[in-house]
């Protein structure tokens, strides 16, 4: 479809963050037009099959989380209040086991539909059977990048090759890194497996990486090195990549990050829920270490909320450091945006301009905690909500508007099949 978004304020997110009135056009798939209205005369638009008054609202690029695990919807609620390792080994894992591959197409829609109330117009995925998430992804209209999650226990070398092979050249909504779940999952001899394949490909690789301090200390007792460190030295970054979390990271890790053009990507939600830590952002930010933001699972978080994300990442970050100036909106912003899309290899998407992927967004301006409008960028970390979200575009399709989806399938019929897969699983027949 061709659309034009009119009269509205357009924060593009490009080096000087100004937001200026104008208006968007898209042509199919891409943004052909970007700038105020009156300067757009001589562009010869294309026949419009919907023109929307933006009413002074606000459009910007789609957030990009860039670090979940959209299946994990089943366990949201259930599996709660305890430390990671026993969270992992006495909950997650034993019902993990039981998933079906129709499960992980279902519950990964239900994750879709929530990432769309927020915003989030791609997102980067780590789970296995990615058949069935990559299908979801497409049936829904939706951008996903998916990772590997290879470890001792799930998938093998060969599998993580034909799977990149294959999904980088599948759809366009989707494509394929490589990648591993962890250091304390990930045997030597499958790591050095992963990085030959990284060196074959000139590909970067991802990782969960020093999450909490216990996986920080138990691999310097293994191998004398922190996990940043040990994986560096087996040649696993030689082409970039990035780790999810990152919590415990010394001034090497940091260095490395640097140094390799990794992104460290911060999830700070899920490591407040599970008492993990808090990342060292500001060290991060000022030794020019690439910065992302996830939401992690909704199993471990509960929620797929950047909003909510965004305020955690600046406030445990000035909490951290007692100073109030600590990790300012616009870093934080710029974060959500251009720094996940950049981990996703996304190099059209994070900003709007000409010849970009219309992934977009429209905020609600005219609601009491975005008034008065002072600063939109602050309004939009510090007290900005699910609730503004007015419309999501993805791939110049209207996913999402004014709280109706439009992903192919009632939302009804998703909900009710994520609660038949929890009750077969545990036995449950009632809701709690």
């Amino acid at each position: 479809m061709n659309i034009r978004f009119y009269n509205g304020r357009v924060l593009a997110m490009d080096e000087d963050m100004e937001v200026q009135k104008g208006e968007v056009w898209v042509q199919g798939n891409r943004i052909v037009y970007v700038g105020p209205g009156e300067d757009a005369d001589g562009k010869n638009p294309p026949a419009w099959d919907r023109e929307v008054d933006v009413e002074e609202n606000l459009i910007m690029p789609g957030f990009a989380n860039a670090h979940t695990h959209s299946a994990m919807t089943f366990l949201r609620s259930y599996a709660d209040d305890l430390p990671l390792q026993e969270w992992l080994e006495k909950q997650v894992f034993p019902l993990e086991a039981k998933l079906t591959g129709e499960d992980i197409y279902d519950l990964s829609k239900l994750a879709i539909l929530e990432y769309l109330t927020s915003g989030i117009t791609c997102n980067f995925d780590m789970y296995f059977q990615p058949e069935m998430i990559a299908r979801a992804s497409v049936d829904c209209g939706f951008r996903t990048v998916m990772v590997s999650s290879l470890n001792n226990f799930t998938s093998s070398l060969e599998a993580m090759e034909q799977e990149y092979v294959k999904y980088n050249d599948y759809h366009e909504l989707i494509r394929y890194h490589l990648g591993f779940h962890a250091e304390y999952t990930t045997s030597e001899e499958l790591l050095k497996g992963v990085a030959a394949l990284a060196k074959k490909y000139q590909a970067p690789v991802f990782t969960h990486n020093s999450e909490t301090r216990r996986e920080v200390e138990e691999c310097t007792g293994r191998h004398g090195m922190t996990p940043t460190a040990y994986l560096d030295s087996l040649g696993l970054f030689e082409y970039g990549g990035g780790g999810y979390h990152c919590v415990y990271m010394t001034d090497e890790d940091i260095r490395i990050f640097r140094e390799r053009g990794m992104t460290a990507v911060t999830n700070p939600g899920s490591n407040t829920k599970l008492a993990s830590g808090i990342a060292r952002i500001s060290d991060m930010i000022h030794a020019g270490v690439g910065l992302a933001i996830g939401t992690d699972g909704p199993a471990s978080n509960n929620c797929l909320d950047m909003f909510r994300e965004m305020f955690l990442v600046t406030g445990l970050a000035k909490l951290k450091e007692e100073n109030a100036a600590a990790v300012p909106a616009q870093e934080v912003l710029k974060m959500a945006v251009c720094g996940g899309a950049k981990a996703m290899g996304l190099a059209d998407c994070g900003c709007l301009a000409e010849g970009k992927l219309a992934d977009l967004i429209i905020i609600d301006l005219k609601q009491p905690n975005m008034q008065p409008v002072n600063n939109v960028v602050k309004n939009l970390v510090y007290s900005g909500s699910k609730q503004n979200v007015k419309l999501t575009m993805v791939n110049g399709r209207v996913l999402y508007e004014e709280g109706k989806f439009f992903v192919g399938t009632e939302p009804e019929e998703i909900y009710q099949k994520a609660n038949e897969v929890i009750r077969r699983m545990t036995g449950r027949t009632d809701e709690r």
